[in-house]
């Protein structure tokens, strides 16, 4: 249960934008430029690196409905979400993959708690500036709307089911 009065029957972050509407145009519109973009990182990544974030964070809602849209974009990879969670760093997911999920877990901790080696490694693997950005807006951003969910004590009555099909649908369609 929030702790503020919001409308149950909407969803997750929407409640709290429908609250306080006035906020809900510039928060939705930076949310679809930075986790819809085609330039740098594929969807998958941004929604990899949400999930991640929001899990270090420990924010349920947020790790939830962003594992399940990322996990729209890797269906040949059924246990990609859980191998990230579990220890991305002893998994056999992939050097660049690695690499941008270690600045991401950097900007959760603190933004000057990415180094020059994160940075060095991550252009080894291929990864542009633009890349490095992006996970470091979408780290910051998650990190943001993830104290910003859990602060207000927003909860979902989500199950599995509704949770695989809100994110089929924004895997789809966007936010």
């Amino acid at each position: 249960m929030a702790y503020i009065t919001l409308d149950n029957s909407i969803p997750g972050m929407r409640s709290l934008l429908a609250y306080r509407p006035i906020i809900a145009p510039p928060l939705l519109a930076l949310m679809k430029v930075v986790m819809r973009s085609n330039q740098g990182l594929s969807l998958g990544e941004r929604e990899l690196i949400a999930t991640y974030v929001s899990y270090l964070n420990d924010c349920t809602n947020c790790h939830t409905i962003h594992g399940e849209v990322a996990q729209c974009f890797y269906k040949d990879t059924p246990e990609l979400i859980s191998q990230i969670k579990e220890n991305y760093t002893k998994n056999s997911l992939t050097p660049r993959l690695q690499s941008l999920l270690a600045i991401a877990e950097s900007v959760q901790k603190g933004g000057k708690h990415v180094s020059e080696v994160q940075i060095k490694t991550a252009r080894e693997n291929n990864i542009s500036d633009l890349e490095i950005h992006d996970t470091v807006l979408i780290a910051s951003m998650f990190c943001f709307f993830n104290r910003y969910i859990d602060g207000l004590g927003l909860t979902s009555n989500d199950t599995k089911e509704t949770y695989k099909e809100r994110a089929k649908m924004i895997a789809e369609h966007g936010y």
